[in-house]
Parts: structure tokens; sequence; C-alpha cells
């Protein structure tokens, strides 16, 4: 038994298996909050076709996404190290600066407020 054997066919395997042992012994009971749709933070108003939409959930939301893009490219100088000498690590200390710089730089535009979060603009 390889890695690739693992990798190819009984990692598949397994996920299927446990999918459906999920699906024959989970309990099925929907209701109403767990058939609707998310409404980002609020409650819908039903009735109404357009309500208001705070654009503050969705920034948060894609900054959340690009800061933890760039903290996932520090793991593979975490894990080489070793092998990556002064100068690799020189690199990742510059780019963690930089991240550091704008995520300063975010906090203090407004983007992120981390007192005020529910505040209606």
């Amino acid at each position: 038994m390889t890695n690739l054997f693992f990798l190819i066919i009984f990692v598949p395997v397994l996920a299927f298996v446990l999918l459906g042992l999920n699906v024959l012994l989970a309990v099925h009971r929907p209701d109403e909050a767990k058939v609707s749709a998310y409404e980002c933070g609020f409650s819908p108003v039903y009735g109404q076709t357009r309500s208001t939409f705070q654009i503050h959930f969705y920034i948060v939301a894609m900054l959340f996404l690009v800061f933890d893009l760039e903290i996932l490219l520090l793991f593979p100088v975490a894990v080489t190290l070793y092998q990556v000498s002064i100068f690799g690590f020189s690199i990742a200390i510059i780019f963690f600066i930089i991240l550091t710089i704008g995520f300063v730089l975010e906090i203090g535009s407004g983007a992120i407020a981390l007192t005020n979060f529910d505040k209606t603009n």
C-alpha cells in the first residue's frame, strides 16, 4: 500500500461511505429556520421585494479572504525554514511587515470598525 493508493482510492471511498452513513442515519427534521435563506446578519422582512443591505458584512468578508490567503502563504516558509536560509527568512519577514502595514491601514481607514460593528449607515 502506497501513498498514491490512499490518495486516489481509499480517501474518496471513505468520504463516500461516511457521507452515505450520514444520509442514512442522520435525523431529518427541517423547520422554517433551517430551510430559510441566510440574509447577511439580519432577518428578512417578508412582503418587501427590496430591503436595505449593510455593505459592511461584504467588506469584512472580502478583507478576511484577502488576509486569510496572505497568511496561508506563510505556511510553506514555516515548514521549510531550515532550507530557505537567511534569504528566505528575510523575504518572509518583509512580506509579514507589508501584511501588518496593510492591516493597520485597514483598521485606520475604518474598513473594520472594531467597536461599532452593527452601526447603520
